[in-house]
């Protein structure tokens, strides 16, 4: 590689790099100016961070929000770890004629757009919400079931399971387990690096799940991080100094669980199993 080249390479890398990490900065330094500042285009920090702050946890509250969020988000997560790892592993273990068909259908559920099912989904919630009302609309139940579990993560988790040492799992019967001793017991802990890198996909879709709560959610104390977020930017006279710290703060979670899960989550993506 002559030195043009190699030069020409760490150039365009550089500039790529400062494309892709402008938008987090200006964000950062957002949050410390005024309203009229940033509609001035001012890249440099001011001296408001505070006083956004101050109007982001009590003008605002985003409190009750960042809860709502974090709650539904917890929760998707526990479930469609569970569900989505074992209809995986039931795929890919369990021998069956009718397997790959059923596994075929699932698959093909994933070229159904979500905006063409909220309506029959909403119908369906409004039924049941006739007789079981915590299930029903407007209630946290009705935002993690729909994405308690999705077809790309049941197809994870089987690719996964096809590089699974098939020996543990007889090794485990040979003891004495039954199936669901095999699975919580050996299968479960050996595939951790799975299970860490679908939970950062399914914490992060799920923490920034805006459409179909916006559909399901009408009271205005249930309502997640990005509704407020998008009901802050269509007031009359958004102070955007608030809006941008207020989606800072809804950043941080998703990039603490990213980074603290980061080794496993590479691992997890490339199949490894250890």
């Amino acid at each position: 590689m002559t030195k043009l080249k190699r030069i020409f390479i760490y150039v365009f890398l550089s500039a790529s790099a400062i494309v892709s990490i402008f938008p987090f900065l200006w964000m950062i330094t957002s949050t410390t100016n005024r309203s009229i500042d940033i509609t001035k285009g001012k890249l440099l920090p001011g001296k408001y961070l505070f006083e956004n702050l101050d109007k982001a946890f009590n003008d605002v509250d985003i409190l009750p929000s960042l809860i709502n969020s974090a709650k539904i988000s917890i929760l998707t997560t526990l479930l469609a770890m569970l569900i989505a790892s074992l209809a995986g592993y039931g795929f890919e273990i369990f021998k069956s004629k009718a397997k790959d068909v059923v596994f075929s259908i699932l698959l093909l559920s994933m070229m159904i757009p979500f905006a063409a099912l909220m309506v029959p989904l909403y119908r369906m919630f409004g039924t049941i919400s006739q007789t079981v009302p915590f299930i029903g609309i407007d209630t946290i139940s009705s935002v993690i079931l729909p994405t308690v579990t999705t077809a790309f993560l049941i197809f994870f988790f089987r690719q996964s399971t096809k590089m699974f040492p098939k020996d543990m799992l007889e090794a485990g019967r040979i003891d004495g387990l039954n199936e669901l001793g095999v699975f919580f017991r050996i299968y479960m802990p050996t595939m951790k690096t799975t299970y860490a890198a679908a939970a950062i996909i399914t914490f992060m879709s799920s923490w920034n799940n805006y459409l179909w709560p916006l559909v399901v959610l009408q009271s205005p104390e249930k309502r997640t991080i990005p509704l407020l977020i998008s009901n802050m930017g269509s007031s009359y006279a958004p102070d955007y100094g608030v809006i941008m710290t207020v989606i800072l703060i809804a950043t941080l979670p998703t990039a603490i669980v990213f980074f603290l899960m980061q080794k496993h989550f590479v691992a997890g993506m490339t199949g490894s199993v250890k």
